[in-house]
């Protein structure tokens, strides 16, 4: 059928896109130096205290949802929330890579489908060094509390990148909502004017009238949301604006039921992460899921 020719089709150009992902990031890894090696490879000192603090907090025994409120800003009741994520110097330090990197001649890959400007993380080698220790040491602790029910306790796999807002670029971002369970968007900076995002409702429950809330960037601090609340970015007026995205996903909860078509999954083989998704050991569930209370 029809329905059928298509998705062979999209499966296809997703699979070319890892393989072309996979021959850039060869490249850059051979041809590419570095303006500031050291923000490869994910340090401590990087990481806001106060961002410190609330690790600490949700890995001590008895921490609990209400406890790790009083550290963060909460907005509406939609569970969205603000917090500290890096240092000032850390985001000025990675702010000034990226465009070290975006100014040179190696290949670069779209973030997406929606931003033609940015720069794919695991392409330029921040995976494994970076991102992963990021996700598992820092955001999982605090995802385990905020979302329990999307498995925040067991957030297996990640897709990173940097979006640039700027005028005559990207200037804004409309409504989606992301292949994720929980995403972590925090403001590098540089200088902007405007450009807040906007959250609606998530996606399983669309109103007729849908409430939207505005909520401010603030640079080195981060908004943490579930991937489903649908979402959209109000354009810029001036400067320019970086933002890192994390996408973390948890295959206890994909594997059941694929957040973007509401279907239990039908798996195709694939290089590196395959979308979060992971094929079941013979008839055990994932290795991972085993640190999750929903398997």
């Amino acid at each position: 059928s029809v329905v059928y020719l298509q998705i062979e089709a999209e499966v296809q150009r997703r699979k070319e896109l890892i393989h072309q992902s996979v021959e850039r990031r060869a490249i850059i890894s051979k041809c590419y130096k570095p303006k500031h090696p050291e923000v490869y490879t994910l340090q401590d000192s990087f990481l806001a205290p106060e961002f410190l603090e609330i690790v600490r907090f949700c890995t001590s025994p008895g921490a609990d949802l209400q406890g790790l409120l009083r550290y963060l800003e909460s907005f509406s009741d939609k569970r969205i929330y603000r917090l500290p994520v890096f240092t000032e110097e850390f985001c000025q330090a990675f702010v000034d890579e990226l465009e070290n990197f975006e100014q040179s001649d190696m290949p670069k890959g779209r973030p997406n489908t929606m931003n033609n400007y940015g720069v794919l993380l695991n392409e330029l080698g921040m995976d494994e060094p970076f991102l992963t220790p990021l996700r598992e040491r820092f955001l999982r602790p605090i995802a385990a509390l905020l979302y329990p029910e999307l498995g925040g306790a067991c957030l297996d796999s990640h897709r990173a990148f940097v979006v640039k807002y700027a005028l005559h670029e990207d200037l804004d971002l409309s409504s989606h909502y992301d292949n994720a369970e929980v995403t972590l968007n925090v403001s590098l900076g540089k200088e902007f004017t405007e450009g807040s995002l906007y959250f609606g409702d998530f996606r399983q429950d669309p109103s007729p009238v849908p409430q939207y809330i505005e909520v401010e960037h603030v640079r080195a601090r981060g908004l943490l949301h579930r991937g489903g609340q649908i979402h959209g970015a109000l354009p810029i007026a001036s400067g320019e604006r970086w933002n890192l995205i994390v996408w973390m996903r948890s295959s206890a909860i994909r594997n059941q039921l694929c957040p973007m078509c509401n279907r239990k999954p039908q798996l195709v083989a694939a290089e590196g992460f395959g979308d979060g998704f992971t094929e079941p050991l013979g008839e055990e569930e994932p290795q991972t899921v085993n640190l999750c209370a929903l398997g």
